[in-house]
């Protein structure tokens, strides 16, 4: 990245100085390469401190407030878009330092690997690299013999990192293990096991998985998680009962149902004969030949008859079967009537007219009115009282019997019909259901 040039008048003046020395100006914001040499088999561990890039990015607004500018780190290898695959990279906040971490093996021995580090200011956006040359050296003492692998259920990685944290911890185990050489082969967080995140309550921890290894065999206290006793504990999903927990538990919570003792002396190795990769590149074959501009022209006028006028066809004549079936095949009630017996329809008429009848008459009858609706009077004093009274009208005085005969004021009461009428209608009911009951049995 270029620096700011100060004052105006040089940015004017050093357009052309500034295109000559280009590349000049953005190796001045990039840092001369970092050496590093970790040992094959061994925990590597590199911080990618933002205090080391602050002199990157310009200075804080405000004179005198510290800069806390939130810093995020890319990391990859040169010339690919990722890491090599035992290198890790984790970074919690922007406000935290980025760690690079992982364990080298005896197959990247000699080979340099040269990590490209971008570190990202997120308030000026503005960016600084340097590249990191690892060098993995051979050692002597890779592989180590006997490989213990522990859990911690109270720590992150970053937090076992560090190298205050990393050497309380291998301190631990060389107290229980009494090994003549010690050392950290790897760190693993627990999600890259196929952990679950933890719930952010009680300050619950990722876990991490830790190997070590040392040139002795494994002490009595670590045998004891190999016990059948412990063992059931461990199915049962109980602690098992360790002797030397006690020297891990001040800072450490070990899960030693999930601690994993392995001797590779008596590992028996099963080689593979896998195919080779290859270099990468696909194999030559010429030059790209696209086609020539003269295409032949289509005709695509069967495809639309296939497509669109066929199924038109087929819809429209299922219509007019449908439309001649539905509105050309009908009766109707001429016919209907023609293919009837004369006697079937005069009986039809015939109950037809009685219901209407019987229906006119039930309709004409009359009801006595709701003594509920007539006016009311005073049987002392014979004084009517409408059924809604004014609101001066004294309630204490309204009488409570109702009255049945014609008053001047009162609605007319239906008069009580003769005994002859009720005679007459009565005949009439008899002769009609006795006609109805003829016209059943003559269909039946």
């Amino acid at each position: 990245m270029k620096r700011k040039r100060e004052g105006e008048g040089e940015r004017e003046g050093g357009r052309e100085r500034e295109r000559e020395s280009y590349v000049v100006t953005i190796l001045s914001r990039s840092h001369a390469d970092r050496n590093v040499y970790p040992s094959a088999g061994v925990l590597f561990v590199h911080v990618l401190e933002r205090e080391y890039f602050k002199g990157e990015f310009p200075p804080y607004p405000k004179s005198g407030d510290a800069s806390n500018d939130p810093i995020t780190f890319n990391t990859n290898l040169m010339g690919y878009p990722d890491r090599p695959g035992w290198l890790r990279y984790i970074q919690r906040t922007p406000h935290s330092d980025g760690v690079l971490y992982g364990s080298p093996t005896a197959e990247h021995v000699g080979k340099p690997t040269i990590i490209e580090i971008t570190a990202y200011n997120r308030r000026t956006f503005e960016t600084a690299r340097h590249n990191l040359v690892i060098n993995i050296m051979s050692t002597e003492e890779f592989p180590l013999p006997y490989q213990a692998e522990f859990y911690i259920k109270n720590m992150n990685v970053e937090e076992m990192l560090a190298s205050e944290v990393l050497g309380d911890f291998l301190g631990a185990v060389k107290n229980v293990w009494q090994p003549e050489r010690l050392n950290a082969i790897n760190i693993t967080s627990a999600l890259d096991r196929g952990g679950r995140v933890p719930l952010p309550i009680n300050n619950l921890k990722e876990g991490v998985y830790v190997m070590v290894g040392a040139d002795v065999p494994f002490s009595s206290c670590l045998r004891e998680v190999e016990s059948p006793h412990n063992q059931l504990r461990c199915s049962q999903e109980m602690e098992p009962v360790i002797s030397c927990d006690k020297k891990f538990r001040a800072q450490f919570h070990i899960d030693w149902c999930k601690i994993s003792l392995v001797d590779i002396t008596k590992v028996v190795m099963v080689h593979s004969n896998r195919p080779d990769p290859g270099t990468g590149i696909l194999p030559e074959f010429g030059e790209y030949n696209p086609p020539s501009e003269s295409l032949k022209g289509r005709d695509y006028f069967s495809d639309f008859l296939v497509t669109l006028a066929v199924p038109s066809a087929v819809a429209l004549v299922l219509f007019f079967i449908l439309g001649y079936s539905m509105c050309c095949r009908r009766e109707g009630v001429e016919k209907r009537n023609m293919q009837t017996p004369d006697i079937q329809l005069v009986h039809h008429s015939s109950i037809q007219k009685s219901t209407k009848e019987l229906r006119n008459m039930s309709k004409n009858r009359e009801i006595s009115w709701p003594l509920s609706t007539l006016p009311v009077f005073n049987p002392v004093s014979g004084e009517v009282v409408p059924p809604i009274h004014p609101d001066n009208y004294e309630t204490t005085s309204m009488p409570l019997m109702q009255t049945q005969t014609n008053l001047q004021n009162q609605i007319t009461i239906p008069q009580q019909r003769p005994s002859g009428w009720c005679c007459r209608r009565l005949l009439h009911y008899r002769i009609l259901s006795a006609l109805l009951c003829v016209n059943v049995c003559v269909r039946l």
